[in-house]
């Protein structure tokens, strides 16, 4: 389920947050049963927001070198959204 779930982030992250989010209790356990914060997460940061839920612990939350995967899951979603502008860019050029 694991590798399914990570295929599925690579093609879409918003759609492998939502499988998350409704199929395990990882999202719900890491942002205290609060719905708005992963709904923001879902719009605009999914990567950071898979990445928190999943590196988040009981009890200690999101501690030492965890945080460098929820940078990455920053960087991932800043590379994200720049390649979905330049493609647009692109197309505009050639219309």
């Amino acid at each position: 389920m694991g590798c399914l779930i990570a295929v599925i982030a690579v093609l879409s992250p918003r759609i492998a947050l939502f499988i998350i989010w409704v199929f395990t209790p990882y999202v719900s356990r890491a942002f205290n049963h609060v719905w708005i914060w992963p709904l923001l997460g879902l719009i605009f940061l999914p990567f950071t927001t898979i990445i928190y839920s999943l590196v988040w612990s009981q009890g200690v939350g999101v501690t030492g070198s965890a945080w460098v995967w929820v940078g990455l899951g920053v960087l991932l979603d800043l590379l994200w959204h720049g390649a979905s502008a330049s493609k647009r860019a692109r197309r505009r050029a050639y219309d």
